[in-house]
Formats: structure tokens, C-alpha cells, sequence
């Protein structure tokens, strides 16, 4: 049950992050038609580009760790027997998982003064509040090192059955 909630949220979080970059596209070639044609820019696009990105990519993470799309360079490793791939693959796992954990922990603080002090991005006609993007690193880290804790657990299962690397959990 635990895991279908995990995997529910995670794809969830990734439609979301999908949705929310193809918008981003329509306001940038506005941007772009306004300046060129109109001689008049969307105002903020700069502040919604800025802001949006960071939280496609937040919302990505969890996914990228979950289907095994995470940057990993496997030249050394693929020439090792099974056995230590797995090794290497839950040390490799465990530090990810560390990496995000310290990362949330690190984001909770700016997220709550962002959220209490009314914080916001750019100036003039369009000011965004820049409390969603820092929640969003904060919940996205999370979800990242526990899907990095799950991928640990499968490599130590792995390990013990002296089986091969496990990168994704499915």
C-alpha cells in the first residue's frame, strides 16, 4: 500500500511538473512575440521562468530516482562482478539519499521564513511569492532521499542474494 501511495504521489508530482513547463512554454513565446512584435514583453516572465524551473525540476526528482533516470556513470562499475555492482549501487544510494536528506533539511528553515515573511520575487507589475518553490525543494528533497532509501534497500537485498545492481523499484 505504502509503496502504490509513494508511486501514486511521485507520478503526480511529475504530470504536475510536465503541465507546469508546457504552460511555461506559452508564456516565454509570448514573451518573445510580445517583444519582437509589439515591442511590449509579458511582464515577469524573467520572475516566472525563474521560479518555475526550480520547482519542475524539484518535482522530477523523486521520479528520475524512482525509473532509474538519475545521471550515473557506469563505466568503471560495469566491469565488476554482480555482486559489488550491487555494493557500489547501495553505497552509491545511500549517499543520494544522505545528499537530499541534507539538502530538505537545509531548504525547511528558508521555507519557513519565506512562508512568514511574505517573501517574493521581482519588482514593479508582477512580484511572486517565492514561498511555493522553496516548499516545493523541501518536498521534493524529501521524496527524493526516500526514494533513494527505497533503492538502497533493494541493492542491500541484492547484495545479500549476491544478485546484480538494482537502480530503479520497478
Amino acid at each position: 500500500m505504502l509503496a502504490r501511495l509513494n508511486d501514486w504521489i511521485i507520478k503526480g508530482m511529475l504530470v504536475a511538473a510536465a503541465t507546469l513547463a508546457f504552460l511555461l512554454c506559452f508564456v516565454v513565446v509570448a514573451d518573445v512575440l510580445g517583444r519582437d512584435l509589439f515591442g511590449r514583453p509579458v511582464k515577469g516572465t524573467k520572475e516566472m521562468v525563474e521560479a518555475s524551473i526550480v520547482i519542475v525540476c524539484f518535482l522530477q526528482a523523486a521520479y528520475a530516482i524512482r525509473s532509474g533516470g538519475m545521471l550515473r556513470a557506469d563505466f568503471v562499475t560495469s566491469t565488476l562482478p554482480p555482486r559489488m555492482q550491487a555494493i557500489l549501487a547501495l553505497v552509491g544510494a545511500l549517499f543520494g539519499a544522505a545528499f537530499f536528506a541534507l539538502v530538505c533539511w537545509g531548504s525547511l528553515e528558508p521555507a519557513a521564513h519565506a512562508w512568514t515573511s511574505n517573501e517574493f520575487e521581482g519588482e514593479g507589475a508582477l512580484r511572486i511569492p517565492s514561498w511555493p518553490a522553496r516548499f516545493i525543494v523541501v518536498i521534493g528533497t524529501a521524496l527524493a532521499a526516500i526514494q533513494y532509501l527505497i533503492v538502497a534497500w533493494l541493492n542491500l537485498r541484492s547484495v545479500r542474494a549476491g544478485g546484480t545492481t538494482t537502480l530503479a523499484t520497478h
